[in-house]
């Protein structure tokens, strides 16, 4: 089955300097994520492996280092933790997320730097560099910006034009500015060495030619490409005078580093001798046998297909060289471009604390994934994904499959059954979605499971099951049973793209995660199934609305300052009834202090009896506009945590009186009269282990946290 012994999986290296947005995840973590699953369920875990890691060196962690108060190493550290934590919530599964930091990147990129200077490919040569005069340094190329001398576009940096794609030399830049000061450098000549591109450039162009053709490169790679080889290589300079980095190992150099563009790409081996020690030569010196597939955005290409590979064939070692190159293009936000400082967009951080489940984001950026144009990220479409695709078709079918067979089969999928064409019409669109993803066309291949999913539920419409299961019994079974092993066979199918849900629908069914050699197997007559839940939530107009708004960088206030125009008070239950109108709500009965008593109605019914409410310390909206629901006026609404799984978790204070304010650091309450239930709701409360939160500050009552009964981790309403 699998054409070469194992298969390597990278991402293009982010910096942790910064956190990562929707548009990086999908460029390079998370489309190598899918790939990667899939090529394990596939080929075998054994056969395959997934690096990543941070690329830590050069001056702009020198930069950021300088602004936050830290040293280089305290910076990385932290950065570090951000991006694995945001990783770990998207569900990227590395076998590493290793650091180039690290003293294995010391030995493999000064082994390889002085195996090319031996060869004769490293040359010393004077370089006009830039000059910051106010800051008194020199500056790293993407610490000058002007306009690019080629396609004039404005904001171009000193190594390369995001309007067009050319590399470029600071001085080349018309009208440039230094980043750090905003005066204009100064060129000064200084020595320094260089890879000498042109003198490799026959021996990577015959390599080229040949591999982009073999691999199937995007096209985007291969124009890139083609570009740099038919303008010509030039030398390219790979030291820099700086302290944080990977000392030149050469007399007379020791007080320059590696330039950090050079040595990156080297960190994928360090990184997997990191996990393997010695044994990583079995997939980075072993050609022959193994498959290099490669994941970045198109601003990485020339980095991956020039001089990566330029510098590996100048060592004259056996080295594995990228066999399929997979690059996107941008994904922009809404009307713009991600800036964190502007607050305009969607970062990882900020997806943690939306209190949507982590699958729905990976649905949509693969959906929109800029395969061979630049796409857009859109609230709307958003939630018109999740709600007619999602929740509408995939969900649809395999929560009433699972219904059906709990209330009309006693939760048992039938022993055996006559055969059915609807059998042989799935496998063979799954043969589509496996021939796909080994292509390696990731949206395709997701939108060809979702192809299988609407077939499902074509088929339940046309077997009508609760019509025959009065009249044709056997027929009904019969459906059924199919269906159950779809249901089987599209969690293997979306484990690559929604490992979460895939999880779940494995879980309803009572059964163990199965491989993609499972897929099309009858094997699952008899199987008693789980109590069937829902896989995704619909997600309304309001909220697409107030996620729009939040991330569009116009909000005119922040969330604390919205924060503070709530009462919100501790409040002790005293009494809990059921309501006499509604069967699914309480109406509680609350000691306030100062405010006296007030009654409010919840929907707390089916997640906590009475007698486990009576007593407990709440946490009130005290000034929302009150409502009548189902002819009982609520004088206000507790605040509760709702997971994905519809799991319920009161915020409580069981350490302050009734009538204490709930506060966030540092804040001055200044509530309004009244407020309205959309108002309320503008603001996002996050809910974690530790307690809740509004904009990353935690919410205080009598000067200490709040809890969340259960441990409900989501949002809170």
């Amino acid at each position: 089955m699998i054409p070469f012994k194992k298969i390597l999986v990278t991402s293009a290296l982010p910096y942790v300097n910064n956190v990562p947005h929707l548009g990086n995840l999908i460029g390079a973590v998370l489309s190598a994520d899918v790939y990667a699953r899939f090529a394990k369920s596939y080929y075998g875990e054994e056969n395959v492996l997934y690096i990543c890691g941070a690329d830590e060196h050069g001056t702009t962690t020198e930069m950021k280092a300088k602004e936050e108060g830290l040293s280089p190493q305290q910076l990385c550290d932290k950065y570090y933790k951000i991006h694995k934590d945001i990783y770990d919530w998207f569900s990227i599964d590395f076998d590493i997320f290793g650091r180039t930091a690290h003293p294995t990147q010391v030995k493999n990129a000064q082994a390889i730097f002085t195996k090319l200077y031996d060869n004769g490919y490293v040359v010393e040569d004077e370089l006009e560099q830039t000059y910051d005069e106010q800051a008194k340094q020199f500056l790293a190329d993407r610490y000058v910006e002007g306009t690019c001398p080629h396609c004039k576009f404005e904001g171009a940096r000193g190594d390369q034009c995001d309007g067009c794609g050319k590399m470029l030399n600071p001085k080349e830049l018309l009208n440039p500015v230094s980043k750090i000061t905003g005066t204009t450098p100064v060129i000064k000549k200084v020595k320094h060495l260089f890879l000498d591109l042109e003198k490799l450039q026959p021996l990577l162009e015959a390599w080229v030619n040949e591999q982009s053709v073999a691999g199937a490169w995007a096209t985007n790679a291969k124009n890139v490409t083609q570009g740099w080889l038919k303008e010509g290589l030039k030398k390219r300079c790979i030291t820099r005078d700086l302290k944080w980095g990977i000392p030149v190992p050469l007399q007379g150099w020791e007080n320059k580093i590696i330039y950090v563009w050079f040595e990156a790409p080297i960190g994928y081996i360090s990184i997997t001798e990191q996990l393997l020690g010695e044994k990583y030569d079995e997939w980075w010196q072993n050609p022959e046998h193994v498959r290099l597939v490669q994941f970045m955005g198109k601003d990485n290409i020339p980095f991956h297909t020039i001089l990566f590979p330029a510098t590996l064939l100048g060592t004259k070692d056996q080295w594995t060289l990228v066999h399929h190159l997979s690059s996107t293009d941008y994904l922009n936000y809404e009307d713009g471009k991600f800036s964190k400082s502007n607050k305009l967009g969607v970062f990882g951080d900020d997806a943690q604390k939306t209190g949507l489940p982590a699958d729905t984001f990976r649905y949509y950026l693969l959906s929109v994934r800029p395969e061979t144009s630049d796409t857009q990220f859109s609230w709307h479409d958003f939630g018109e994904h999740v709600n007619n695709e999602l929740v509408a078709t995939l969900g649809n079918l395999i929560n009433r499959t699972l219904v059906f067979i709990r209330n009309y089969a006693d939760s048992k999928i039938a022993e055996q059954v006559p055969p059915d064409p609807f059998w042989d019409s799935v496998k063979k669109k799954e043969t589509t979605v496996t021939r796909l993803l080994e292509q390696v066309k990731l949206r395709d291949g997701l939108q060809a499971v979702m192809d299988v999913a609407r077939e499902g539920n074509q088929y339940f419409q046309a077997a009508q099951p609760w019509k025959t299961i009065k009249e044709k019994p056997e027929q009904a079974h019969r459906s059924l049973y199919y269906l159950a092993h779809l249901c089987k066979d599209l969690a293997i199918l979306l484990q690559p793209f929604l490992p979460s849900t895939s999880k779940s629908i494995f879980s309803q069914l009572g059964i163990e995660e199965r491989a993609w050699d499972d897929l099309g197997v009858l094997d699952l007559g008899g199987q008693i199934i789980k109590e069937p839940r829902h896989l995704f939530k619909t997600i309304k107009e309001e909220r697409i609305e107030e996620l729009r708004e939040r991330f569009s960088g116009k909000q005119g206030t922040t969330p604390e300052d919205a924060f503070k125009t709530f009462d919100l008070r501790v409040a002790k239950i005293t009494r809990v009834e059921q309501h006499p109108d509604a069967e699914k709500l309480y109406v509680e009965t609350l000691d306030v202090g100062s405010l006296g008593e007030k009654k409010i109605v919840s929907g707390l019914k089916g997640h906590y009896a009475p007698e486990d409410l009576v007593g407990k310390h709440i946490i009130l909206v005290a000034n929302l506009k009150p409502a009548k629901l189902r002819g009982v006026v609520s004088q206000g609404m507790l605040l509760a945590a709702e997971d994905d799984n519809d799991n319920v978790g009161l915020v409580l204070a069981p350490h302050a009186k009734p009538g204490d304010a709930v506060t966030l650091p540092g804040m001055t309450p200044n509530p309004k009269g009244q407020v309205d239930i959309k108002a309320f709701f503008s603001v996002t409360i996050d809910a974690a282990k530790d307690g809740a939160s509004v904009g990353g500050k935690p919410l205080l009552a009598a000067d200490e946290p709040v809890v969340i009964d259960k441990g409900v981790v989501g949002q809170v309403r």
